[in-house]
């Protein structure tokens, strides 16, 4: 998706995601606060500072801003997007100190080693896959060494997914990518391995079931995956 398309659907993404997940029987909140759980636990396992800086690559209207506050309170937070209007609707939404970073044509207004940590919800997907590789080279110029990288995306190997990327407005240029692509290209880009999860095996409906997450995080059946990986 270019920078125009996302502008274009920046003041509706909202309503469009919360429409487009109905089936799982949760709201967009629900996905972003998990994610952010997993975020703060692999900076606690890689020994990475709570009061560090943050990168949130391709952050859109700003989704994860409260449940970054929440979990990670201390820390500092760059909003980074290729969509000036989604930057300015998270900007009005969620006034804090953030910091929000334009970022025309994918390249990133930062120093090198800048950041302690970054992560990307849900956005390589919208990135043209022989792009990959220089935008994961981009994401790691930023890191400080030892900075971990984690990349959330939607399984291919999950039907429901599958249908609810088709069906939505905002993917209607989106590719899909399995973890283990995913991986190979952070090799490519000179990151090493960290961590691999897949996540969302159940329904709001067989919520009572979710404490089995942990156990199947091994398993690439999940709604969606992460892949860590560090400089």
């Amino acid at each position: 998706m270019s920078d125009a398309e996302f502008d274009r659907h920046a003041a509706t993404y909202r309503q469009l995601h919360e429409t487009n997940i109905a089936i799982s029987g949760e709201e967009p909140a629900y996905f972003a606060d998990y994610k952010m759980r997993d975020f703060k636990a692999l900076l606690i396992d890689a020994g990475l500072p709570l009061d560090g800086r943050y990168l949130d690559f391709g952050s859109g209207v700003g989704g994860s801003v409260v449940p970054f506050r929440q979990h990670v309170p201390q820390a500092r937070l760059v909003c980074a997007d290729v969509s000036a209007e989604s930057l300015e609707l998270a900007k009005q939404s969620h006034a804090g100190s953030e910091e929000y970073a334009w970022m025309p044509g994918g390249k990133l207004p930062l120093a090198d080693d800048s950041v302690d940590g970054a992560f990307a919800c849900c956005v390589f997907h919208h990135i043209p896959h022989d792009l990959h590789p220089q935008t994961l080279i981009e994401l790691r110029r930023v890191l400080k060494p030892g900075g971990l990288l984690m990349i959330y995306e939607h399984n291919p190997f999950n039907p429901l997914t599958v249908r609810a990327v088709r069906t939505c407005p905002f993917d209607e240029n989106a590719v899909l990518l399995t973890a283990a692509t995913l991986q190979r290209t952070c090799d490519q880009a000179g990151l090493q391995r960290y961590r691999r999860d897949y996540r969302v095996f159940f329904p709001a409906a067989l919520a009572r079931l979710r404490p089995l997450e942990q156990s199947l995080r091994w398993l690439p059946l999940g709604a969606q995956y992460f892949v860590a990986a560090r400089k």
